[in-house]
């Protein structure tokens, strides 16, 4: 696979605006570990091999178990390896990040709010509507993996 345009030179301006985003994400109160997890989630949803291999780099280092990072692609089935916080905002990611086909109905509002405030679902939807974005641009362009580029 070839990298068919590189968006940050070709648009700095672009990837400085999702980068303030991120900027905010990153403070915004919500556990490290909680974004990097929804971000491994949604792009193994999306398939983005580029952020897979970014997001599984980024829990390893803040020390996630190599068995947990096996069990996220089916963490409804992986009893009580997550927290029901990590389990609501897993459900949330996957409700959001299938919008089109879901249309987030009510019944998962609720349950996710049951679980984060207000401002928490705000910014977690924020981050979740990042990664899908981030998704969309290294798939489109064929970002390589740093395992396939030998980094």
């Amino acid at each position: 696979m070839t990298q068919r345009i590189n968006y940050s030179k070709t648009s700095p301006a672009g990837v400085k605006a999702f980068g303030s985003v991120y900027g905010y994400i990153g403070q915004c109160g919500l556990e490290k570990t909680l974004v990097e997890l929804v971000n491994l989630r949604v792009s193994q949803i999306n398939g983005c091999a580029f952020c897979l291999d970014m997001h599984t780099r980024d829990l390893i280092e803040l020390g996630f178990s190599p068995v947990k990072l096996a069990l996220v692609q089916v963490w409804e089935e992986a009893g009580n390896v997550f927290t029901e916080r990590e389990k609501a905002a897993l459900a949330w990611a996957e409700i959001v990040t299938r919008v089109a086909e879901t249309h987030v109905p009510d019944e998962a509002f609720r349950a996710a709010s049951l679980v984060f405030e207000d401002k928490e679902l705000a910014d977690l939807t924020m981050a979740i509507a990042l990664i899908n974005a981030y998704n969309r641009l290294a798939i489109s362009f064929r970002n390589v993996p740093q395992e396939a580029a030998g980094i």
